[in-house]
């Protein structure tokens, strides 16, 4: 580096520094190059005026001030200097000096010139990168997910627990705004060309929406404008945010159109309806289900969609789906909409391929009323877990509410968590002694999910077409006499878990480790180990009677053999989509208003039958205020009195009525000869 860059660098201007007389010595070269510089300045830069030549002055000592934007020039003049040496110029050593010591130096300085170089070099390709270079190097953004992974293990995101597992740090139903989003997953597994393809909107026809997380709004849909839709914050409890959502008056009146279409049971109101008012919630949610019936996944997906939109563009500033704070009661009409339009996206999900996306709804359902769980997500979030292959989020569930919760006592988590075990002993990177450790609380947790649920074996084995053991099919503990052994609410839950988890049974492996424990089972059995008897009381005086969020949970999920679980006063009460099974104990915000002459209860047949042609008649007259005014009363009574005259017409009419049998032919075979002419 020249001196001059040195006195750039410190920030000295010319005259500035300490006079030297070794400094005074100036070289030939570099007198010529001064000599230079100041003919070519004095030929370029006309005479001028002397302020003028003293801004130029001062501008030129305040950019000479700062170091950092001379620090490229230095850098410029290192590059020039070694090109001078690539082309063969030898630097002037010093006479003095002995040659083995200059060699060595410049030795020293070839290498430290030779790494600058390398090193600039690739500064320099690195700029030279095209944005198409970096999206093919890093994938197009396909491996997101392992780049954030990387990133949550090196922050300490992440701890180990005493069986090896690895959980995560954060809340147990922390939900992500990514994962919320399909493509992300779709991406994951197929590519981001082949997910969006060609689907960048021209810039013409680019509209610009709200930005939201749950769904996205399309070019198909009708223009967007606020149904009547509103959140307000309730309270603030335990560092708890209640809200809830609130219809307003229009949307109150279009609300009560809705009630009395669906009554009509004719789907074509809800059209009509729809059509006028085209992201009405509840007749999303009811029309969607018809979709569904008639087999338009399509259709059906796309309106959940719609009324995941409308929801999300009323939310509140501090309503937020990820903190996991935010809370709606179920027990308000208007809030529950919202957790059946997240059920039904959740279940579109799961039978689209995106099961860890489902997962992530899942957790947002159960976040936002985790006490109560109104939908029962707890029978339903294992079986995303080993979907998707979240084992150890599905063992830190268990571990961390089994204290408060007793998930134990559920058949679903009782046979989940051993599988989590087994596919995690079954994993390369996993050691020696961790596999077996794993795959021996795997054996320990199944034995004893038998011991507790053994009527699920058999119908387990059935459904996954599974010829069992003369010895496991003719014991009493697992036979026949188990299962008739079983509760109603019981028998409910057995049937939920293997109707919708009998797939997972099916992987490499765990038939043979399901063969091996019921063995050992069986041996405990016979041997009379303690934990059966305590096992066999516990079923007695536990699972009477099944709660009211397990029986919407059962007619939400539309698996037959838990459907046909259910218990009489379930199944003979009308079901709507909309609002099924709703709570006993509701909080009602608005009310319908009464229809009039709505109500017929003392009424014979014949009031009923000129009630279809006449609605507005009434045979035991009507209490209205109009009845003060004689007129009026006189005109009811003459009607009345023709009324019952035609009725006593009509009774003797059918008194009189005689039906003629038909002729009987004795001899059928003989037909009239002239029939044929």
């Amino acid at each position: 580096m020249s001196t001059r860059a040195l006195r750039r660098l410190k920030g000295k201007q010319r005259g500035q520094e300490e006079l030297n007389i070794e400094d005074l010595k100036l070289n030939e070269e570099q007198a010529v190059d001064l000599q230079e510089e100041e003919l070519e300045e004095a030929v370029l830069q006309p005479a001028k005026k002397s302020n003028n030549r003293k801004a130029k002055k001062n501008k030129a000592q305040k950019n000479i001030s700062n170091i950092y934007e001379l620090i490229g020039d230095a850098e410029n003049e290192v590059e020039k200097g070694l090109t001078d040496e690539d082309s063969g110029v030898k630097p002037q050593t010093d006479p003095d000096v002995p040659i083995d010591d200059v060699e060595e130096t410049d030795k020293q300085l070839a290498e430290s010139n030779d790494n600058e170089v390398t090193k600039k070099k690739k500064k320099k390709k690195k700029k030279k990168k095209s944005p198409a270079a970096d999206a093919q190097e890093n994938g197009a953004g396909d491996d997101i997910d392992a780049i954030l992974e990387t990133m949550e293990k090196s922050n300490g995101l992440s701890h180990q627990c005493d069986d090896g597992v690895t959980f995560d740090s954060r809340p147990v139903l922390y939900v992500e705004h990514r994962n919320l989003n399909p493509e992300t997953e779709l991406k994951r597994y197929f590519g981001a060309r082949a997910v969006l393809g060609d689907q960048r909107p021209r810039q013409r026809q680019r509209q610009y929406h709200r930005s939201t997380w749950m769904s996205f709004p399309k070019d198909t849909w009708p223009r967007f404008s606020k149904p009547g839709i509103s959140m307000s914050h309730l309270e603030t409890r335990n560092g708890l945010h209640y809200f809830t959502f609130e219809h307003n008056r229009d949307y109150q009146q279009i609300q009560f159109k809705f009630l009395d279409a669906v009554e009509s049971m004719e789907p074509n109101n809800i059209v009509v309806l729809l059509q006028l008012n085209p992201y009405h919630i509840d007749s999303l949610l009811q029309l969607s289900d018809v979709c569904r019936i008639q087999e338009d996944q399509e259709m059906a997906r796309d309106l959940i969609e719609r009324a995941l939109y409308s929801f999300e563009c009323a939310f509140h500033p501090v309503f937020s789906l990820t903190s996991g704070v935010s809370r709606l009661d179920y027990l308000r009409p208007e809030n529950r909409a919202f957790y059946l339009a997240l059920y039904k996206h959740m279940m579109f999900l799961e039978k689209r391929g995106c099961p860890r996306t489902a997962l992530e709804y899942c957790k947002l359902i159960l976040s936002l009323d985790p006490e109560n769980d109104p939908l029962c997500m707890l029978l339903l979030i294992d079986f995303l877990c080993l979907r998707c292959r979240e084992y150890s989020a599905l063992i830190r569930l268990y571990e961390e509410w089994e204290v408060h919760r007793n998930l134990s006592q559920l058949p679903n988590f009782a046979f989940s968590v051993a599988i989590s075990y087994f596919q995690l002993s079954q994993q390369e990177e996993c050691t020696e002694d961790e596999a077996c450790r794993r795959r021996q609380k795997s054996d320990r947790l199944l034995q004893e999910a038998l011991i507790m649920f053994p009527g699920v074996l058999i119908p387990l084995l059935d459904l996954l077409s599974v010829q069992p053991d003369s010895a496991v099919s003719s014991h009493t503990f697992f036979g026949p006499r188990s299962q008739m052994g079983q509760s109603p609410a019981l028998a409910q839950l057995v049937a939920l878990y293997v109707g919708r988890s009998h797939m997972l049974w099916k992987e490499g492996g765990v038939l043979l480790w399901l063969e091996g424990n019921v063995r050992e089972v069986l041996r405990r059995v016979d041997s009379q180990d303690p934990l059966v008897e305590d096992s066999n009381n516990k079923r007695k005086s536990r699972y009477q009677s099944a709660p009211r969020n397990i029986h919407r949970h059962v007619i939400l999920s539309e698996i037959k053999e838990a459907t046909a679980a259910l218990p009489p006063e379930v199944t003979t009460q009308p079901v709507m989509g909309f609002d099924p099974l709703p709570p006993l104990d509701s909080v009602v915000s608005y009310t319908r208003p009464e229809r009039q002459n709505g109500g017929a209860s003392n009424e014979s047949t014949f009031s009923l039958f000129f009630r279809s042609l006449l609605p507005n008649f009434n045979l035991q007259g009507d209490m209205r205020p109009e009845a003060d005014n004689q007129e009026v009363a006189r005109v009811g009574r003459e009607m009345n009195q023709e009324l019952n005259r035609l009725m006593v017409a009509m009774r003797d009419m059918l008194a009189n009525i005689q039906f003629q049998e038909p002729p009987r032919e004795d001899n059928p075979d003989m037909r009239d000869e002239e029939e044929w002419d």
